[in-house]
């Protein structure tokens, strides 16, 4: 069955808005067309090919396609049984934060063979299309399309090291801790220090060991066991401690704790 759905995901608190499109054809094929943003996508199933800068490239599952803002393409299926993709669409900047070159990053090979690469795009598109988290598309989309273009791109990537990281974590760790219902955006924190997007990045997961959405989202779990040691409910817990719903904070009870919220609280409830 032919399907496409398409997803908005917001970069930080009030960010640049991030379109992602989830799609599987069987016979469609895209008229020719250009997009003003990158298109990369991810092969999930099937070979597509697409016309592109006067030749024809051929997809297939867990392999990366980047075309460039402003180049027509077409695509299709490649063979019967037609294909799937992921796919999101990124402004220049999100490319470019760990570059020494503020242009457009030019891919002499349109399609990318990085597995490692690929399961992680399609892993942040699939989690991001069910639970657009801004401050989690902030963390993860930069951080992933940067390495993209670090690995991938004829641009020179910036040196690794930040100076005063475990300093700067701590200021953005504090920070969030403090504004936990609505926090700010990595590109307000990063102005607010001197610092790119990426370079608050690379410092606070140098230093913590983690990116910054995780670390919030463990803060906001210990709050809300707090919460739910006292009686209260998963619902009344996660709108509290800055949880998107009952839902967001479910998925990151069982990531940190193994249970849900709701078992936690019985559990502690039958101790009593």
């Amino acid at each position: 069955m032919e399907q496409a759905k398409w997803t908005k995901a917001r970069l930080g608190r009030d960010g640049t808005p991030l379109h992602l499109l989830t799609a599987r054809f069987d016979r469609h094929v895209y008229a020719p067309h250009a997009h003003e943003e990158y298109t990369i996508g991810v092969c999930v199933g099937g070979q597509e090919v697409i016309d592109y800068r006067g030749g024809r490239i051929y997809t297939g599952p867990g392999s990366i396609v980047v075309l460039a803002p402003g180049e027509t393409h077409t695509g299709g299926p490649a063979a019967t049984g037609g294909y799937a993709y992921r796919a999101l669409y990124a402004a220049t900047p999100l490319l470019t934060d760990g570059l020494l070159e503020q242009g457009t990053p030019h891919f002499r090979d349109p399609v990318v063979d990085d597995p490692e690469l690929a399961a992680a795009l399609r892993r942040t598109h699939a989690e991001l299309t069910t639970c657009p988290d801004p401050l989690e598309t902030e963390s993860r989309v930069p951080w992933l399309l940067t390495a993209l273009a670090q690995r991938h791109s004829t641009a020179r990537a910036t040196p690794e090291r930040v100076p005063g990281a475990t300093l700067i974590a701590h200021a953005v760790r504090d920070r969030l801790a403090d504004e936990l219902l609505c926090p700010p955006s990595l590109a307000d924190l990063g102005s607010d220090l001197g610092l790119s997007r990426y370079q608050l990045l690379r410092a606070f997961r140098t230093s913590m060991g983690l990116p910054p959405y995780a670390w919030l989202a463990q803060h906001r779990v210990a709050r809300a066991r707090g919460l739910l040691d006292a009686g209260l409910r998963p619902a009344e817990a996660a709108g509290l401690v800055g949880f998107a719903d009952q839902a967001h904070m479910t998925r990151w009870f069982r990531r940190v704790l193994g249970v849900t919220p709701a078992a936690y609280r019985n559990s502690v409830q039958d101790a009593r």
